[in-house]
């Protein structure tokens, strides 16, 4: 099987590890914070969240990686910065990595995205409430991989995002139907999964 993101054709030239953020003040609070107005400088990692981290790097079981690549919002920068520091890597803000905006959404309680959900099952380009397409996201963060891509190869790169961008990534790779997003496991806070998934990269 062939990865679906624009550009790039058969197994990737790089191992891609995709971290979704540590457990963040927005988590503790139960609010959708996806605005650079609030996400760039506020609603960092939780104390939970820094935890998670400590846990994670203590028992790191994954390729040590060569590059860090993160959202600019403050708790997917928090998270890489730590990951970065335990390494002693170098960091990049990529802002295509943020999170998907929620247009209206902005400010309210999470249980909010089940209504975006809904509709991101029937139709990948909707724009409910002001929500940024399914297909805008998946476009935006496939461009990342494929320009990583096109810059290197046999590298190990940790991409440090959001749950919806991650699981829209995950869902195109895995059968090309962004849509299907909410079908697969949710991605945890501080969890890492590779990309392609085992067995899924090239056939």
């Amino acid at each position: 099987m062939s990865t679906i993101i624009p550009g790039v054709t058969g197994r990737l030239s790089n191992r891609y590890l995709l971290m979704r953020h540590g457990h963040s003040l927005a988590n503790q609070q139960g609010v959708i914070i996806s605005s650079p107005a609030r996400g760039l400088a506020g609603y960092g990692l939780s104390h939970q969240g820094r935890q998670q981290l400590e846990s994670l790097l203590a028992t790191w079981q994954w390729a040590t990686p060569d590059r860090i690549l993160h959202s600019d919002f403050r708790r997917t920068r928090e998270t890489a910065e730590r990951i970065a520091h335990h390494f002693g890597l170098g960091l990049e803000a990529e802002p295509r990595l943020r999170e998907r905006h929620f247009g209206e959404l902005e400010g309210e309680k999470d249980d909010r995205y089940a209504d975006v959900w809904r509709h991101d099952a029937q139709d990948p380009h909707h724009r409910h409430a002001g929500v940024e397409a399914l297909a805008s996201v998946a476009a935006r963060m496939g461009e990342v991989v494929a320009d990583l891509e096109r810059d290197c190869a046999g590298k190990t790169i940790l991409l440090v995002s959001h749950g919806d961008p991650l699981q829209i990534l995950l869902a195109t790779v895995e059968g090309g139907e962004p849509s299907r997003h909410r079908e697969r496991v949710s991605l945890t806070p501080a969890s890492i999964t590779p990309l392609p998934p085992a067995g899924r990269a090239g056939d």
